[in-house]
């Protein structure tokens, strides 16, 4: 399911958390969707039940009043809140920002993250609206989709050398704008994040099953160095290569 932020008109975040009241059972029923509202010192003001459970709290209200730091582990959740001021500082919408979480006991999901400042009638900021959706299974009955499946399964074979999009297109027989528009559709995400998640799937993978140096997983997933796998790493997960490594074991 796809929750748009764009419509979001100017209010006052009172009156904002007052409206939403009604429809918060309606929120509460997206269990592959976190929605999140937060003031302008980025604390919790509104949370559905699904960000609650995944982070471990039986009520929603028991996050109101916190900050990320306060309710993710602390390898991560002050780069969470770092994230939500860079947002309520610059006013700047963070859109399809494909992220890796951990949730559930540390059990690593994929999602597609999206926050927007918002903004009362004299343009002041008064805090962000947010979600993170689960990374749904591709939409098979897409009429490309076994061309685009073919474009998936040469990425995963191949990841570990650069990819190039020329030869995603040719693969797929589409120009370069058809086939972002088309992954889109079936798999969510552009091919540069395709290629992106296939590479953290499987250093993710080494870090936490072998001892491999993060220099050697580094070079097996495809990237030239250790700066640049870190640097990569840290903007999918929020955590470096050893940060990861070290929680999930």
């Amino acid at each position: 399911m796809y929750v748009s932020l764009n419509s979001f008109q100017p209010c006052d975040l009172p009156s904002l958390l007052s409206s939403l009241q009604p429809i918060a059972p309606l929120l509460d029923t997206l269990s592959d969707v976190v929605f999140f509202i937060k003031d302008t010192q980025a604390r919790y003001a509104f949370v559905n039940h699904t960000l609650a459970r995944r982070c471990g709290f039986r009520h929603s209200h028991e996050l109101l009043g916190l900050t990320a730091d306060s309710v993710f582990p602390e390898r991560f959740g002050p780069l969470y809140t770092a994230q939500d001021r860079r947002v309520l500082d610059s006013g700047r919408e963070l859109a399809d920002q494909l992220e890796l979480h951990l949730y559930f006991g540390n059990q690593p999901v994929w999602c597609l993250t999206h926050k927007l400042a918002l903004f009362d009638t004299q343009g002041q900021i008064v805090g962000l609206a947010g979600i993170s959706r689960d990374l749904q299974a591709p939409q098979a009955s897409h009429p490309g989709f076994d061309r685009l499946a073919a474009v998936d399964a040469h990425i995963r074979e191949h990841f570990a050398r650069p990819v190039s999009l020329a030869e995603l297109t040719a693969i797929a027989g589409l120009s370069a704008a058809q086939l972002e528009r088309n992954c889109k559709r079936v798999f969510q995400l552009t091919p540069r994040q395709m290629i992106h998640k296939v590479r953290l799937e499987e250093a993710s993978r080494l870090l936490h099953h072998s001892d491999l140096p993060i220099t050697e997983i580094a070079l097996r997933c495809g990237y030239t160095d250790h700066s640049a796998f870190s640097r990569q790493f840290r903007a999918l997960t929020s955590l470096s290569p050893s940060q990861y490594r070290d929680t999930r074991r």
